[in-house]
């Protein structure tokens, strides 16, 4: 047996490259930033070629920095930014255009006009999603009918679409695979999720021609073999999965119920409902977790537009912290006799208030306030939009579950943050050992389609946490506390009276 699996983990800021041993453990890494493109305002670019570079040379030197060579990897397993989209040319395999990003909002017009027409049950109906610049679906139909030539030579079946995994894919099997995972389908605004297959009603509504998109398959499955001429030898690719679903299977979320949340520049929250698909009532997404031997896993998910950024702002735009570490020290050291509320809506607000039109706001500002309590607000804020997630995913999702939230990302390295998560929350809060969870997910599912990993049983059993945080308040200032971020929030948002 091989010694490693290698997971490609291609994310909105850089590409890394992860091998891991036969005990789940990162053994070495490669990593990469890649060029931010903003060409007006609300666009956002990545170059393709940049991506592929990069993704090729980290790989190298994870391998380099082990000491051994692709001969030694058993299996590849991709993960990647969900929704961000690209069209190359099938013969050439060049690109037809930078990647259009999954924050980029060009599309935002389209989308309005898709909902005037009274179409955004349609597209929900099928894809769970709802009608936004966010997914790849608009994505695809503004690349064709901008691009010069892209239509016509899309609907000669001259070219391909995919998101990141698609197109690194295509690259990795020099042009032989043109694929994707149902994770990753499940983001783009055309996948029926019930049926498992792209919809021709919603192909015809935003014209675009099937001959385009690419297969779709399990997250692990064969994606045939990697061209010997990039690493010097060849291997199974073996599983693709979006980051965030990737990070549920790497911390082990299984079971209907389990929670994962992701801590990064937002907050993206997933939750196993299990097999059968549940549609929200409170403006989440319902999307797929994962899909294993053609049968779905589906997930509740919300998205919080911005967690760590609000520490961010704390650092460049007030210049109160130097680093991040600092927020939590400084929040330690407030004054509990004030109640500092930060609305951190610095690009509108996500689920399940879906206000992308309202702007931050800070309420209870005393002649008193200063750094420690603005850092308490920042953090707090994170805390509270957890609960809106929670609470929203416990009112669809209601089959007596006990629901179990394990957490990872950048913040919770705080122990400040994560000890007031599990208070405002009145849940434990699970830190786990492994601080790579993304990529493990990858890897995870590449070593089970190859054997290199045993099942998911024993693998959930493998699943170790670093630390449990317990709620230490009552639940009278839990409630309180909640109850001044709810009014705050009201009187944030763009409906407000």
């Amino acid at each position: 047996m091989t010694g490693y699996i290698l997971a490609i983990d291609q994310g909105t800021t850089s590409s890394r490259a992860i091998l891991f041993d036969k005990n789940y453990q990162p053994v070495t890494v490669g990593q990469q930033e890649f060029t931010q493109y903003f060409p007006t305002s609300g666009w956002v670019e990545h170059d393709p070629e940049e991506i592929w570079t990069t993704t090729v040379a980290t790989a190298k030197e994870a391998l380099a920095k082990a000491g051994t060579t692709i001969s030694d990897v058993a299996g590849i397993g991709i993960t990647n930014q969900r929704e961000t989209t690209v069209i190359w040319d099938r013969e050439t395999g060049k690109p037809i255009h930078n990647a259009i990003v999954w924050q980029d909002r060009r599309t935002a017009d389209l989308c309005s006009k898709l909902k005037q027409a009274g179409l955004e049950q349609t597209f929900s109906g099928k894809t769970g999603l709802l009608l936004d610049p966010y997914f790849s679906g608009t994505k695809i139909a503004w690349l064709l009918d901008n691009i010069e030539g892209a239509r016509a030579s899309a609907e000669k079946g001259k070219l391909a679409f995919g998101t990141i995994d698609s197109f690194l894919l295509w690259r990795l099997t020099d042009g032989k695979i043109h694929a994707t995972d149902a994770t990753n389908a499940s983001r783009t605004l055309i996948y029926d999720i019930h049926r498992g297959e792209w919809s021709d009603d919603l192909l015809d509504i935003l014209r675009i021609p099937k001959s385009l998109l690419p297969e779709v398959r399990d997250c692990a499955a064969d994606y045939g073999a990697l061209d010997p001429g990039i690493l010097g030898g060849s291997t199974k690719i073996a599983a693709i999965a979006g980051d965030q679903q990737a990070a549920t299977v790497g911390q082990a979320c299984f079971q209907p119920g389990m929670m994962k949340s992701t801590y990064g520049t937002g907050c993206f929250a997933l939750l196993n409902t299990g097999h059968d698909p549940v549609k929200s009532q409170n403006k989440l997404l319902t999307t797929i977790a994962y899909q294993l031997n053609g049968k779905p896993t589906y997930a509740l998910e919300g998205s919080i537009f911005v967690a760590g950024a609000a520490v961010q702002w704390l650092r460049d735009g007030l210049g109160i912290i130097e680093h991040a570490a600092q927020s939590g020290e400084l929040a330690e050291l407030a004054d509990q006799g004030q109640n500092v509320i930060m609305v951190p809506a610095f690009v509108g607000i996500g689920a399940p208030y879906w206000d992308t039109d309202c702007r931050g706001a800070i309420f209870g500002l005393t002649r008193a306030t200063g750094p420690k309590e603005l850092a308490r607000a920042a953090l707090e804020s994170v805390c509270f939009q957890t609960r809106d997630l929670l609470t929203a995913m416990q009112a669809d999702f209601t089959d007596g579950h006990e629901t179990v939230l394990r957490v990872d990302g950048g913040m919770v390295a705080s122990e400040w943050t994560m000890q007031r998560l599990a208070d405002i929350l009145g849940a434990p809060v699970d830190r786990p050992a492994s601080a790579e969870t993304t990529a493990l997910g990858a890897a995870y599912l590449a070593g089970l389609q190859t054997g290199f990993y045993p099942s998911i049983d024993e693998f959930s059993e493998s699943w170790h946490r670093d630390k449990r945080f317990s709620p230490a308040i009552t639940a009278t200032e839990r409630d309180t506390a909640y109850a001044n971020w709810q009014d705050a929030v009201r009187r944030t948002l763009t409906s407000y009276p």
